[in-house]
């Protein structure tokens, strides 16, 4: 039998403490694939091969002694990993790496080779010891791994370019630019279920890429003498550095599951009033944390941008002051997003309008699946926003 010769063929390892060493008897019995070569004769041949190797590479006891390792490559075996081994046996030093190998069958296996010297009290390499690892199931991982990230990168790529194309088109630019959004999103927020390592990275693009469409958002303003399509394109930045805040947070973030929304309302109040100019209007924020599912991040915020916005717009006309709270806060089984000023109100008319801003509000309150008031205060107007999370 293979494996009770293999107790007599590490006789011919004569190592410093004989032929009872428990180094060879070790290598004898365990369950690793195992080989030693001799370097001292013509070829460094393999001397022994434990059971483990044999049963590997289908390859038998006298098959295997006295064979070059290379025996093992084949058709498809990567040069620079064989002259990795090669350098490493002819300077007489460690070296790991993969190698693709073939069994007696012909089937193809990865090889996690680790092969070391063992030197004798001079210095002088006796052996070479290799231990492997059929690593072919990890090496598919990695492959996997790959092929999935060059396809994300790709997919990147070209939205990136559609994108780009949709923002030289016609007055219809806004509504276009809605619907590419959402969609790239979507098959976003898809790319990320398949893989959690690829989160982060795939945030990390997008906010760039939304940073790149808002400048050339603000670049095409700055060309357009007509005041209606500026403020048009001027909302529409606005949409878009509050998607490339949402992707910014995600992308720090630890937990790619939940978004910190009591955090991110603060941020994005603070800079929509800081933008507007508005030295006049005073900002309040109380916030406390209150996670949220990261897939609703991109909607809550819009609708938080829209309403903010639209207070700043509407509340407080030219030369006169005010406040504009904002609140955040957990119930039972929803958040409560409270934006409330001391403006003007509402009037004869509901403040929030019927443009696009009011069809968009309305729109990712039905796709969150949440409830929005618009509640006359004394003075000025109350928004409140019930969104689910349980």
């Amino acid at each position: 039998m293979e494996s009770a010769t293999a107790w007599l063929l590490t006789d011919d390892l004569h190592v410093q403490h004989g032929q009872a060493d428990p180094f060879a008897a070790a290598i004898r019995a365990t369950r690793m694939p195992m080989v030693v070569t001799d370097p001292r004769r013509p070829g460094n041949p393999i001397i022994f091969a434990n059971d483990a190797f044999l049963r590997m590479s289908g390859y038998s006891r006298s098959e295997t002694n006295g064979a070059s390792c290379q025996f093992l490559q084949g058709p498809d075996t990567d040069p620079e990993s064989s002259r990795k081994i090669s350098e490493a046996l002819a300077s007489g030093t460690d070296v790991a790496v993969d190698i693709l190998n073939y069994r007696k069958d012909g089937t193809p296996f990865w090889n996690a080779v680790y092969i070391s010297p063992v030197p004798n009290a001079q210095g002088e390499v006796q052996y070479y010891f290799a231990s492997q690892i059929d690593a072919t199931e990890r090496k598919k991982h990695e492959l996997d791994a790959a092929s999935l990230q060059s396809n994300l990168e790709r997919l990147v790529s070209i939205r990136t370019e559609e994108l780009e194309v949709a923002l030289a088109e016609s007055k219809n630019l806004a509504a276009e630019f809605e619907q590419r959004v959402k969609v790239r999103t979507i098959e976003l927020e898809s790319a990320l279920s398949i893989s959690n390592l690829l989160v982060h990275e795939v945030d990390h693009r997008v906010k760039n890429n939304l940073q790149m469409i808002g400048a050339m958002l603000m670049l095409q303003s700055m060309s357009i003498p007509d005041e209606k399509i500026k403020n048009t394109l001027q909302e529409m930045l606005e949409r878009v550095e509050a998607m490339g805040l949402v992707h910014k947070r995600l992308y720090q973030s630890d937990n790619i599951m939940d978004f910190d929304l009591g955090e991110f309302t603060r941020e994005i109040a603070t800079n929509l009033v800081g933008a507007s100019g508005r030295n006049d209007i005073e900002l309040n924020v109380t916030a406390e944390s209150v996670k949220i599912k990261a897939d609703d991040a991109a909607s809550v915020a819009l609708v938080i941008n829209e309403t903010i916005t639209n207070a700043l717009k509407h509340a407080f006309p030219a030369g006169q002051a005010g406040d504009i709270r904002v609140s955040v806060r957990p119930t039972a089984a929803a958040c409560e997003i409270a934006i409330e000023d001391n403006g003007v109100g509402m009037g004869g008319s509901k403040a929030h309008g019927t443009g696009f801003g009011h069809t968009l509000i309305e729109t990712l309150i039905k796709q969150l699946r949440a409830s929005i008031e618009w509640i006359p205060a004394s003075p000025g107007t109350c928004v409140r926003i019930m969104l689910p999370i349980t």
